[in-house]
């Protein structure tokens, strides 16, 4: 008579079954409670909705795919804590629609960018990197310096991220194009990057 494992074992679509059942029960093990802790759904003190600039420059931070080189989580280990500051917590990210979390290390760390270096600093940067980091391998980005921002673009952003819990009022949606008016890509992007990890600043 065969025994129950040598059944299981034998038998593909049974396995496939019983794995997916006890992977879905321990996903929800670990997922379901963060949704009733006060850490990972509320903010931290300071941390307030993207203002139309800084939103518009994450849009742009996504679109060029600079999430793929650069992490924005510092985890909780001395040798991320001693070079980069504070360990990331969640409430840093509660308006982050989708968060740009991650454990990449081609460049550095951004998660604590933010006042860091000056916004001329980063404009050079951005336009060729090895300006100012001569080892680095990242591309340059000179467009941002001439591309206008599209201010009516803006609105319909802010309205989706308004429908899934951001608190914008009507009156901030409305105001926003005017913010981006005669501002580029590169003011944006800067705007983006001088405002990462403010709330908690380094330890050191």
């Amino acid at each position: 008579m065969a025994s129950q494992h040598e059944v299981i074992e034998t038998n593909i679509g049974l396995m496939a079954v019983l794995i997916l059942l006890v992977v879905s029960i321990g996903g929800l093990v670990q997922i379901v409670p963060l949704f009733f802790l006060k850490a990972t759904t509320e903010p931290v003190a300071g941390i307030v909705p993207y203002e139309p600039l800084r939103l518009a420059g994450r849009d742009i931070y996504i679109r060029e795919g600079c999430s793929l080189c650069h992490s924005q989580m510092i985890r909780p280990f001395r040798a991320e804590t001693e070079r980069y500051g504070h360990y990331s917590v969640a409430g840093e990210f509660v308006y982050d629609h989708p968060f740009l979390w991650g454990s990449k290390r081609t460049g550095p760390d951004l998660a604590r960018v933010g006042g860091r270096y000056s916004d001329e600093w980063h404009r050079v940067h951005l336009i060729n990197p090895r300006d100012v980091v001569p080892e680095s391998i990242m591309p340059g980005y000179p467009w941002f310096e001439t591309t206008q921002l599209d201010p009516d673009a803006i609105r319909a952003n802010m309205r989706a991220l308004k429908m899934i819990g951001v608190p914008y009022t009507d009156e901030q949606i409305e105001a926003a194009p005017a913010a981006l008016a005669g501002k580029t890509e590169m003011d944006a992007v800067v705007a983006y990057l001088q405002g990462l990890g403010t709330a908690i600043r380094p330890t050191r």
